[in-house]
Parts: C-alpha cells; structure tokens; sequence
C-alpha cells in the first residue's frame, strides 16, 4: 500500500508542499465546507502510509499523524517520529525553560505540605491517622482484611476524585483541585503503607524463599526495575504541588511505547516481587487489592483521556497496547533508532538515584513506621 488518505476536518486546508506530493486529488463534501478529504502519493513512494486527523475543536487542535502496520524499518529519526505524535513526549525536561522562583515556590509548599501531613495524621498525638487506623481495624482481627479495606479507601477516594476531575476544576480551578486531591489521598495513601509495613509479616505463611540462591537478586531487581514504570506525570513536579497548573497530559514517548498504562506494570512487577520475597497472606491480600485498584485504572483512565482528547487519545490508543511490548511486537509501535535516549533524562536518572536511596533507607522506613504504632 504507498498511498495515504488524510482527513482533514478544519474549516481550511493547510498548504501542502510540492515537492512532498504528487497526484493531489482533492474531493469537497458538498454538504459541508469544513471536511475535505485528499488522496495522495507521496513521492517517492515508499511503503509507509499515514493517516492525518485536524481535530477541529479549537481547544485541542492537534496534528495526528498516525503510522501504519504496513510501514516497514527497524525505527524512525527521532525528530521525524516527535513531528508525528498525537500526545506529548514523556519525562522531557529543558534546564533553560525552569524558573528559580518555581522551584523556590515547590520547596516552601513541599516543606508545608510535609509539616501539616506530620501535625495533622502521623504524629500520634496531634495528628488523626492512628484514630483512622484503629477505627477500620476493629473492623476485623484480620490483617488481611484491614489491609485490603485500607487499600479499598484509598482506592475509592484516589479514583474517585479522578474521575470527578474534569467537574472539580470547572468549580474551584485545576490549582484548588489538585490541592483538595492531594490533601486527602496523601494521608490515606501513607496510612496504608505504614499498615503493610508494621503488618507484612504478621499473616499466615505460604513460602519461604528469602533463603533460596537467586530470590534476593530477582526481587531487588525487579524492585528497581518497577519504578522506572512511574506515569509520566510524576514528574512534573511543579504541577504536583500545583506551582504550574495541573494539566491531564496525554503522553506517548518513553515508558509509554512500551505500555500505555506502565503505573500498572510497575505496580504489578513490585507486588509479585514482595510477595515472592515475603511469601505470606499479608502480602498476598496487599497484592490483590493494589494490583485490582491498578486495573481499574486502566480501565478508568483510557475513559478519561478518550473524553478529554477524542480522536488524538484513540490514535495514541491505536499505536500502544496495555500489556508491555505487545503493541512492538505486533508492528503497531515502531521505535526511533535512538529510542533509549528517551530514558536518558533528568526524571530517570533521578529515579534511579531516589530507589537506590529508599532500597538503603529501608531499615529507617521500616523503624519509623513501628514508632507509629499503627
């Protein structure tokens, strides 16, 4: 196949070089003078097609240019596969477009934010969250239960607050919300790792493997391995902490080529490697709980971005697969030869730095977390 067919739906057409086309055939809907719809052959031909969609909406107006399962190649330059993204490129971070101030701004909110955190839930005598930890405990003497109870909450509310994202910001603004959304999932969220922390080896045991040749290695490293699986907007920190306005990205590069949901890889690769490593009930309950809060995700997170971004987010959906390499392996997802220079980048390489950290911190982690008591 060496011919492409774009669909244009803007009320004008762009100008088409030249010396890219030949054998223009231009075709205009007499019903409507905002579509138009050109076939034509590139020249030379060679056997990659694409397809253009022109979102006519003027908030997302976007290029889509969306490779076909017939194109042939090991990849692509990578300045040629960034002009045809649909979504935006991943973990990018430009050192020349950061403001001092914003950062300066980021530290001041990070320290409050760490302050009020500490005075209002984990300090035991000022703070709510053993009150919170007691209540859903005498819901059962199981710690497989609570456990899967907290994980239920913060599931709820995480997701919840999610879903209701695109109505929460029309009513208090994208700052206001994310403030809201993370005041009350932060403390949820560390109230149940603190749980799994002081609880993990209180279930009954179903292996033990920690002393078997091998299992130590695999678990750190599929520990290690899991976190470069983050979402790509944890790494845009000013908008975490709501310095820049949070905005709800649709991301294709890095990570993303790989998996369209890699918080969910990641999140199922730690699980099944604590849970090998642990090898009890505790963490088997944890695991389900996390690993089903994650797959509703996928499920509620393509519902969101297909609302927000239409035709762009099914022409990312297109081109990606849920499950990792899938959508590689089949051709749908063709790699730029310099690929890995997407992982060379300032949020990995501090990734890296900050897991080999918690991987030294562990002993601490886990003595703060008995003092709670929790």
């Amino acid at each position: 196949m060496s011919s492409s067919s774009c669909l244009l739906l803007l009320p004008s057409v762009p100008r088409i070089k030249k010396e890219a086309f030949a054998n223009i055939r231009t075709k205009r809907d007499a019903s409507t003078s905002a579509s138009v719809s050109i076939s034509c052959k590139l020249k030379p031909a060679p056997p990659c097609p694409l397809t253009l969609f022109f979102n006519s909406n003027p908030a997302k107006q976007k290029i889509v240019l969306v490779r076909s399962r017939t194109e042939t190649g090991s990849g692509t330059d990578s300045d040629t596969d960034l002009a045809t993204l649909a979504g935006e490129d991943s973990a990018a971070f430009d050192l020349k477009n950061q403001k001092l101030t914003s950062w300066v701004y980021f530290s001041v909110i990070l320290g409050v934010v760490l302050f009020l955190l500490q005075l209002l839930w984990i300090d035991n005598s000022t703070g709510y969250g053993k009150a919170f930890i007691d209540s859903v405990s005498s819901l059962s003497d199981s710690h497989e239960v609570v456990m899967l109870v907290l994980i239920l909450i913060f599931a709820t509310v995480h997701s919840g607050l999610a879903s209701l994202r695109d109505m929460g910001e029309k009513v208090i603004g994208a700052r206001a919300y994310r403030i809201l959304f993370a005041g009350v999932s932060l403390p949820l969220a560390v109230s149940t790792i603190v749980y799994f922390i002081n609880h993990r080896y209180d279930g009954m045991q179903l292996w033990q493997l920690q002393g078997a040749p091998g299992v130590h290695q695999i678990v750190w490293l599929s520990s290690f391995v899991s976190f470069f699986f983050l979402y790509p907007s944890t790494f845009n920190l000013l908008e975490v902490a709501a310095v820049d306005e949070p905005k709800m990205h649709l991301w294709e590069t890095g990570v993303m080529r790989i998996t369209r949901h890699p918080q969910m890889v990641g999140q199922v690769i730690w699980c099944l490697a604590h849970t090998l490593w642990i090898g009890n009930s505790v963490a088997a309950a944890a695991s389900l709980g996390l690993i089903g809060h994650h797959l509703f995700g996928v499920w509620n997170g393509d519902k969101r971005l297909a609302t927000r971004y239409g035709e762009a987010f099914e022409a990312v959906k297109r081109r990606t697969s849920v499950i990792p390499f899938a959508a590689i392996i089949t051709g749908r997802q063709i790699l730029p030869k310099d690929y890995h220079k997407e992982f060379i980048r300032l949020p990995y390489l501090t990734i890296t730095a900050l897991t080999l950290g918690a991987y030294i911190a562990h002993p601490l982690m886990q003595s703060a977390s008995f003092l709670l008591h929790w």
